[in-house]
């Protein structure tokens, strides 16, 4: 019996494969000189084996975020 994983963004929306979220506040990225802004928005992004974080590319770098940083578009 296999569960499905529920990923959910700061307001409780699901999230699914290729949905574009929006940053909900400003974040800098560590280990990379990348601060996002509040606002920006993020396409097609991936769910990882987390229900607490999403895999998506920012320019040609991919990086993984933290759900409860996003709202769904």
């Amino acid at each position: 019996m296999s569960e499905e994983l529920v990923v959910k963004d700061c307001n409780g929306n699901q999230l699914k494969e290729g949905d574009t979220v929006m940053l909900a506040r400003d974040l800098k990225v560590k280990g990379a000189s990348l601060n996002m802004k509040r606002g920006t928005k993020i396409k097609n992004i991936r769910l990882t084996n987390s229900n607490d974080a999403i895999e998506c590319r920012v320019g040609k770098a991919t990086i993984v975020l933290k759900t409860q940083y996003l709202k769904k578009v």
